[in-house]
């Protein structure tokens, strides 16, 4: 019966007009959007409907929301779900938004924790994705990144690409894929990608992937997530299997998409 009314609403709402505001703001906000054919630009506006409605949004640091920020970071997280089987990111309740880079807060250890690790230091941060809490975004960052695709930067594809990593349960880098043979096949071609990766972030040598990938698994996959939307004639250049399987994956093509439109 939840599932009839959820089916229901989700029916309404994207059956409902797509405000012509919101095609504004794609199209000046969100440079991937222009690479779309007519059937993928109709699907994402579909999705970013149902993504509005359904998340609770909060603004931080005394930022005001609006629609352009809200369709700006949904139509980018919507993008990943364009080819997949999806529920419209179950493991996302909240979106928080400020205005500018945020300091996180040292990890405190708790009452029964011991560690002989120093504690973390405050970090910068530019996006978050918690496993069992919100997905945070900062907005000077996602607006820089949206607007230009060939950066190779994207906060959104990066935190949401996490989310997606956890939907299994675990961000370790490998998000549910269909069966067994995917599994080896990307866990194969991930292995060897990232250990290459961090082989040439210890000696001090540039990759076409942002170092930060070589952090651990998760964040291979969501850098690799960035690059792979933003530069992929780069990475079928430079990692051709890594392409394929997040070409497998998302089941998109934007090497396909930039030919398309160069």
């Amino acid at each position: 019966m939840f599932n009839w009314f959820t089916n229901r609403r989700r029916k309404k709402l994207t059956h409902a007009p797509f405000p012509s505001a919101w095609e504004e703001i794609l199209r000046r906000n969100v440079g991937h959007y222009r690479f779309l054919d007519d059937a993928e630009q109709t699907h994402l506006r579909e999705l970013i409907q149902v993504f509005i409605a359904e998340k609770y949004w909060e603004g931080g640091g005394g930022l005001e929301l609006t629609d352009e920020i809200r369709v700006t970071i949904a139509a980018q997280a919507c993008l990943l779900l364009l080819g997949l089987p999806h529920n419209y990111y179950k493991n996302v309740q909240s979106i928080i938004v400020y205005p500018s880079t945020v300091v996180a807060p040292p990890h405190r250890p708790g009452f029964f924790e011991h560690t002989i690790e120093p504690v973390d230091p405050a970090q910068a941060i530019i996006g978050q994705a918690f496993h069992q809490g919100p997905v945070i975004i900062i907005w000077d960052a996602a607006l820089k990144g949206s607007r230009h695709p060939e950066s190779g930067h994207n906060v959104i594809y990066h935190e949401f690409a996490h989310k997606l990593d956890m939907l299994d349960g675990m961000a370790d880098g490998t998000p549910p894929l269909k069966d067994h043979a995917e599994y080896r096949d990307w866990v194969q071609t991930c292995t060897q990608e990232y250990l290459r990766l961090k082989n040439r972030t210890d000696k001090g040598r540039r990759s076409f992937l942002d170092a930060y990938a070589a952090t651990n698994e998760a964040e291979f996959f969501a850098v690799a997530t960035e690059h792979f939307f933003e530069q992929p004639r780069l990475m079928i250049k430079h990692a051709p299997d890594l392409y394929r399987i997040l070409k497998n994956y998302y089941r998109q093509d934007p090497l396909t998409r930039v030919y398309r439109h160069t």
